[in-house]
């Protein structure tokens, strides 16, 4: 990361494992799928699908899992499933909204996801920091999820930002690869349902989780 500025152009969020509880959510709803439809689903399944797009984890679920209907079906099924969950109050990972906010006071925030857009301003509304998030972006809405590094990309874009001023904060061996794609600097949470490698790990800055995102380390780790 760059010594030549106390803080970062940006600081774009991850949400799925990141800012909510909601990983383990969506492999029981397409769980829950794969069973209704007599089809298998175990964990290689949901790995390969970690980071995808909508457009990408629809049409695996469709052709390579074996749900019934077509990736449009499936994306509606899957969605509808999570919309439920979303209602009924997702969980809200430590720290989470405290280090939004607080990354807002210094340096504009953003949110790159895989999730659809329909979730990702569901767990803005939840985590109520609709008015400080500058820009979000769901990997539906360009042409590759992640590890590619188009969300990220189009993030630092709609901010005004030079991506490889920015930091992203991350989760998953996807997300983070995508970050380093997108030439950012990156603050990894990992989470223990996916555990990136140590080797991926050293590339990046590892944090307990969000509590320790304050503003003093902000600027510390930058």
């Amino acid at each position: 990361m760059s010594s030549q500025a106390s803080l970062p152009a940006a600081v774009i969020f991850d949400v799925d494992g990141t800012l909510t509880d909601t990983e383990p959510a969506w492999e029981r709803v397409r769980a829950g799928l794969a069973a209704a439809d007599g089809a298998d689903y175990g964990p290689d399944h949901a790995l390969a699908m970690m980071g995808m797009s909508t457009r990408e984890w629809s049409t695996y679920l469709s052709e390579v899992v074996g749900l019934n209907g077509s990736p449009e079906d499936c994306a509606r099924r899957t969605i509808d499933g999570m919309r439920k969950l979303y209602h009924g109050g997702v969980g809200i990972l430590p720290g989470a909204r405290e280090a939004v906010r607080a990354m807002a006071e210094l340096v504009p925030v953003g949110i790159a996801s895989s999730s659809p857009v329909v979730l990702i301003e569901a767990a803005i509304e939840e985590l109520g920091v609709g008015d400080v998030v500058s820009a979000h972006v769901s990997t539906e809405q360009v042409e590759r999820g992640k590890p590619a590094p188009d969300g990220y990309l189009r993030c630092c874009e709609l901010l005004g930002v030079d991506p490889t001023q920015c930091l992203a904060i991350e989760d998953s061996t996807a997300g983070i690869r995508s970050a380093l794609a997108a030439g950012m600097g990156v603050v990894a949470i990992p989470q223990p349902f996916h555990q990136p490698s140590d080797e991926l790990l050293a590339r990046c800055t590892v944090l307990q989780d969000l509590t320790q995102l304050t503003p003093q380390r902000l600027r510390e780790l930058w």
